[in-house]
C-alpha cells in the first residue's frame, strides 16, 4: 500500500506543477508602422473641391483612431465632409497589441467651399449662419430655464420628438427605458451643484471655418480655441481641445462622473436657448447613471432680457359690490344657479401668491386629479338658490341633500351649514371644511370663465387649493 501511495504522488506531482503555472496571456503582436496600411481620399465626384473625403484603415485586428480636425472616429470606414476650403491635417493612429502607434499625417487641400453641409437650421440656429457667430452663456439667473443645470434620464434626448414618458403621459424626448427629469431649480439647488459665479461666456463661429472659442473665468481659463462639429441628423454636439461652460472644478453631481466631455447631445436648440447633455457614466455617491445638462441663452438675449411684469391671475382675490356675489352664486331668477366641477376642463389649482399652475385637465392631473375624480365629478352638482332663504341642493353622485348657506362679504367666503362641497373620498384632495372662499371669479364673465373655490389654504406658501366650479 505505502508502495502504490508513493507511486500515486510521484504521478500526480508533475499535474501539480502544470496545474500551478501562470497562464501565459499575450495582448498580440505589436505591428510595425510600415505594416499598417490605410487611406485617405477625397471623393472628387461628391464635390469638385474635394470637401468629401473617405477614411479607411485596410489593417486588421487594429483599432483605428481618427482625428480630423473638426471631430474625430473610431470607425474602420468613415466619411468626413468638409464645409469650407483649406488645408486639413488627418491624423491617424491604431491600437496594436495594447501600443498605439502614431502614422504619418495626411494633409487635405479642400479647394472650394461647399456650404451646404453647414446650413441646416440648427447651424443657424447655433452660430447664426455662415460668416457669423454667435456667444453663448449659461442661464444662472433663471431667465428662460429653471436654473443652469438639470438631470435627465440616460435615455432622454431631442426633446421636439421621441416617445411617450412621465406615467404614460404623451411627452417627449425619450428614446429608452430610462427617461425622466429633474429641474434643479435656482435657490438651494443652484450653488449645491453649481458654485455661483461668472461662469464666462463661449462662442461657435463660422466664419471660414468652425471655430470654437470659450472665457471661462470659474476655471481660471481667459481663452479656450477648438474645433466643433454638429451632427444634425443624430443631435450630437463634438467638440475639440476644448469643453462647454460646466462648473468650478469637480462638484457633487455635476462635474465628476463623467469621462466625456467631447461629445454632447442636444435636447433643444433655437435662435435663442440651447440645452447640451452629458453622461454621467460613473457612480457618483450611490446616485447611479444620469444626464447632465446645461442650459445656455445667447448672450444678445441675456443681455437684452426683460423680466416680464408678474402679478395675481385675472380674478384673484375679487371685489365685489354688495349683493353681487350672492347674484354670481344664485342668479337673479327664481330657479337658482347650478354648478359643476370643470372636469373636463382645468378641474383643480394651487394658487400661490396669487398665481395659478394649472392651465387644462392634463395640467390638473399633475397635482392631484385622476381618472377616479372623473367619475364623481361627471354627475355631482351643487345648486344655490335664494327662494325662501339661501339654500343650496347637492348631488353627491347621486346621493341628493340640501341645507342652508351664508356669504360673508367682508372675506368672500361661503359656508354650508351642515355639509361640505362635493366630496372625493379617499382622495387627499377632497375639501373638508364647510366654509371655503372665492379666490377667483370675474364678474360679467361668469357664464365662460366660473368661480374658483378655495378650500385649504397654506399661510407658509401663500398657497391656496382651489376648485374650478361653472354653471
Amino acid at each position: 500500500m505505502k508502495r502504490y501511495k508513493k507511486f500515486l504522488a510521484i504521478c500526480l506531482l508533475p499535474l501539480l506543477l502544470f496545474a500551478c503555472k501562470k497562464d501565459k496571456h499575450t495582448l498580440g503582436e505589436v505591428l510595425d508602422k510600415s505594416e499598417i496600411k490605410f487611406s485617405v481620399l477625397q471623393d472628387k465626384k461628391a464635390d469638385a473641391g474635394g470637401n468629401t473625403v473617405i477614411l479607411k484603415n485596410m489593417t486588421p485586428g487594429t483599432l483605428p483612431m481618427w482625428d480630423y480636425g473638426t471631430g474625430t472616429s473610431t470607425k474602420m470606414t468613415d466619411t468626413v465632409r468638409f464645409a469650407f476650403a483649406g488645408d486639413y491635417v488627418i491624423r491617424f493612429s491604431v491600437s496594436t497589441g495594447g501600443r498605439i502607434v502614431k502614422l504619418d499625417s495626411v494633409v487635405v487641400k479642400v479647394t472650394q467651399d461647399n456650404l451646404n453641409y453647414v446650413n441646416d437650421p440648427l447651424w443657424k440656429a447655433l452660430t447664426g449662419g455662415v460668416g457669423n457667430e454667435k456667444e453663448w452663456v449659461l442661464d444662472t439667473e433663471g431667465k428662460f430655464f429653471n436654473g443652469p443645470m438639470y438631470f435627465y434620464g440616460t435615455s432622454n434626448g431631442w426633446l421636439k420628438e421621441g416617445g411617450p414618458w412621465k406615467d404614460g403621459a404623451v411627452q417627449t424626448g425619450c428614446y429608452g427605458s430610462d427617461c425622466w427629469v429633474w429641474e434643479a431649480g435656482l435657490g438651494d439647488t443652484y450653488p449645491n451643484n453649481m458654485t455661483q459665479g461668472n461662469y464666462g461666456s463661449m462662442t461657435f463661429s463660422l466664419k471660414g471655418a468652425a471655430v470654437f472659442k470659450a472665457v471661462k473665468p470659474m476655471e481660471n481659463i481667459n481663452s479656450q480655441t477648438g474645433t466643433y462639429f454638429l451632427n444634425v441628423a443624430g443631435k450630437i454636439l463634438t467638440i475639440n481641445n476644448a469643453t462647454i461652460l460646466r462648473g468650478y472644478k469637480p462638484a457633487k453631481n455635476g462635474i465628476t462622473g463623467i469621462s466625456n466631455w467631447t461629445n454632447y447631445k442636444i435636447l433643444s436648440l433655437d435662435e435663442n436657448t440651447m440645452q447640451l447633455g452629458v453622461l454621467r457614466d460613473r457612480d457618483v455617491d450611490g446616485e447611479g447613471p444620469a444626464m447632465i445638462v446645461y442650459n445656455f441663452l445667447t448672450k444678445n438675449f441675456s443681455d437684452n432680457y426683460v423680466p416680464p411684469v408678474t402679478g395675481p391671475d385675472e380674478g384673484f382675490d375679487p371685489t365685489f359690490k354688495a349683493g353681487e356675489l350672492l347674484n354670481m352664486l344664485t342668479g337673479t331668477g327664481s330657479a337658482g344657479r347650478l354648478w359643476k366641477i370643470d372636469a373636463e376642463g382645468n378641474p383643480i389649482d394651487w394658487i400661490a401668491k396669487g398665481k395659478g399652475w394649472t392651465k387644462s385637465h392634463n395640467d390638473s392631473r399633475d397635482w392631484g386629479w385622476n381618472n377616479a375624480l372623473d367619475v364623481v365629478a361627471k354627475d355631482s352638482w351643487i345648486l344655490f338658490s335664494r327662494i325662501g332663504g339661501l339654500k343650496y341642493t347637492r348631488n353627491q353622485h347621486g346621493v341628493v341633500s340640501s341645507g342652508t348657506f351664508t356669504i360673508n362679504e367682508s372675506t368672500n367666503e361661503v359656508t354650508l351649514n351642515g355639509e361640505l362641497l362635493i366630496q372625493f373620498p379617499g382622495s387627499f384632495i377632497t375639501p373638508l371644511k364647510n366654509t371655503f372662499k372665492v379666490v377667483k371669479a370675474f364678474p360679467g364673465k361668469v357664464e365662460s370663465k366660473g368661480i374658483w373655490f378655495g378650500t385649504d389654504y397654506n399661510v407658509e406658501k401663500d398657497e391656496w387649493f382651489a376648485f374650478h366650479y361653472i354653471l
